[in-house]
């Protein structure tokens, strides 16, 4: 399958345009869109937020993966092999996460160029078309170049304490790994200490906490609310682990 991990949003062309392409290039394999709202412009939250949901997808997927501020400039286009899953997107950062969890990751720039590519729209005019040529079983290196093991070092942390996604419930994902973190440990976010509970049914209603989200991140919810209106959170907020 080809998952698509966008910011293009599901208003306006630009998801649809991409999907066209997908099934005019590769007839027959399923599309996925699982984010077309991810941080937009912001490949560092998005990055936390990719390598927890990449995983979820088994051996054989292409993740088409585009947040994409530098559009048209000097930054590579490449593609990441990591864990048998190949991702497909621009060297900004938002592989790095996926890459540095990853146990034998490689890194490929990719040398082809379409015909017509429009400078604003790489993902629609080049990796679109590379993804569907992964996912027809076409080897990476007819269009690509190894490029190392490892993109440039940007310097971001393992788990990252800040708010990576507000979902459609209002509940704040962080870019920590739950499993991480010890039971008693507590988040701070907009000024507010919150204990963990394994469910929502497990505190008051309205009552504020984390738990463990279903693809292993931390996450701060409120009982029958929305934890972003009622904390006042937005994706970029700090959140601090506290002993």
């Amino acid at each position: 399958m080809i998952v698509l991990f966008t910011d293009f949003g599901l208003a306006g062309p630009y998801t649809g345009q991409v999907q066209a392409v997908l099934h005019q290039s590769a007839p027959g394999v399923p599309i996925i869109s699982l984010f077309a709202n991810a941080p937009a412009e912001q490949p560092k939250l998005a990055a936390y937020l990719l390598a927890a949901y990449g995983t979820w997808f088994p051996p054989g997927t292409v993740l088409l993966c585009v947040i994409d501020p530098g559009v048209g400039s000097e930054r590579r286009a490449v593609v990441v092999e990591a864990e048998g899953r190949t991702y497909v997107g621009p060297d900004n950062g938002l592989f790095d996460i996926v890459m540095r969890r990853a146990a034998e990751p490689r890194l490929w720039e990719i040398i082809w160029h379409p015909g017509p590519l429009s400078p604003s729209f790489h993902g629609r005019d080049l990796f679109a078309p590379v993804a569907a040529r992964l996912a027809l079983g076409e080897s990476v290196a007819g269009f690509a170049q190894p490029a190392g093991d490892r993109s440039a070092d940007r310097g971001w942390p393992d788990d990252l304490g800040e708010i990576v996604y507000i979902d459609h419930y209002g509940n704040a994902m962080t870019g920590l790994r739950g499993a991480l973190l010890a039971p008693e440990a507590r988040l701070l976010a907009a000024g507010r200490s919150l204990a963990r509970a394994a469910t929502f049914s497990a505190v008051p209603h309205g009552e504020a906490f984390w738990y463990i989200n279903s693809n292993g991140l931390a996450e701060i919810a409120v009982n029958g609310g929305r934890a972003a209106d009622t904390l006042g959170l937005a994706v970029g907020d700090d959140v601090r682990i506290e002993a």
